[in-house]
C-alpha cells in the first residue's frame, strides 16, 4: 500500500490508478472501515502521513490541518487557546475497537457527527475550504482559508 505524503504524490498516484483502471481506497488510519458496505478497489493509498497543522489563528477561529491528522491532535492545539471544535465527532472506536477516534479527513470524508448534531451541525458545515486531487488526478481548491466577519 503506498504512503502519500502530499497532494502532489496524491495527483500522481490517482492519475496512475485512473489510467490502468484501478478502483482506488483512500485509508487514513481506518478507524472507519467497519462501517456500511465494504468497498471493492485494486489499490489502497495510505494517506496516514499527510499529517500535521498548517496554519493555526485561534483569534480568528481557524485552523489548517492536513487530511491525516489525528482528532487527538486537533483537540489537543484546540484546547491549549480554551477552544473546541464547533462540531462533536462521533467517537465509534470503542464500538469499532479502534484505539484512535480517527483522523479530520476521516471526520469529514464521512460527514459522521456526535449526538450535538442537530444543534450544532455536522462536520462538514464548518468546512471553510480545502485543497484536494479529483478522480482524474487533478488538483484542486474549493472554498477559502478564512470567513468573513457576517453579522
Amino acid at each position: 500500500m503506498p504512503k502519500i505524503n502530499n497532494l502532489d504524490e496524491a495527483a500522481e498516484a490517482v492519475l496512475d490508478a485512473q489510467q490502468q483502471k484501478h478502483r482506488l481506497e483512500l485509508r487514513g488510519l481506518g478507524t472507519k472501515t467497519g462501517i456500511g458496505n465494504q468497498p471493492v478497489y485494486d489499490a489502497c493509498l495510505d494517506v496516514s502521513a499527510m499529517q500535521g497543522i498548517v496554519d493555526y489563528q485561534p483569534e480568528e477561529l481557524v485552523l489548517t490541518v492536513r487530511a491525516g491528522t489525528t482528532l487527538s491532535a486537533v483537540e489537543a492545539a484546540l484546547d491549549k487557546a480554551n477552544q473546541m471544535l464547533a462540531f462533536e465527532p462521533a467517537d465509534l472506536s470503542a464500538l469499532l475497537k479502534s484505539k484512535s477516534t480517527g483522523t479530520i479527513g476521516g471526520v469529514l470524508a464521512t460527514n459522521l457527527s456526535g449526538p450535538r448534531r442537530l444543534t450544532a451541525g455536522a462536520a462538514r458545515d464548518f468546512l471553510l475550504g480545502f485543497d484536494a486531487v479529483s478522480g482524474r488526478g487533478e488538483r484542486f481548491k474549493s472554498g477559502g482559508r478564512v470567513m468573513k466577519n457576517v453579522t
